[in-house]
């Protein structure tokens, strides 16, 4: 199992949930959820998990809106 991490800019309370690349292991995810008690990091993991096919989990930023996380595929 290998794992690696990416950069992750969040735009909680968005129209719709969308992964997109912006380079190379830096990525914008925009979800639904708001930012409140976590709902969107909730969210963030979930998207990113069905986008890369692995389980994913936030190592830094958990209040903030650039979060460093881990991906093993």
């Amino acid at each position: 199992m290998t794992a690696s991490r990416i950069t992750v800019d969040v735009k909680p309370g968005a129209k719709e949930d969308r992964v997109e690349r912006l380079g190379e292991d830096w990525y914008m995810v925009r979800v639904r959820a708001p930012r409140r008690k976590g709902k969107a990091n909730v969210e963030v993991l979930k998207l990113l998990q069905r986008h890369f096919g692995g389980r994913a989990r936030i190592v830094h930023g958990f209040k903030s809106t650039r979060k460093i996380v881990e991906i093993e595929e």
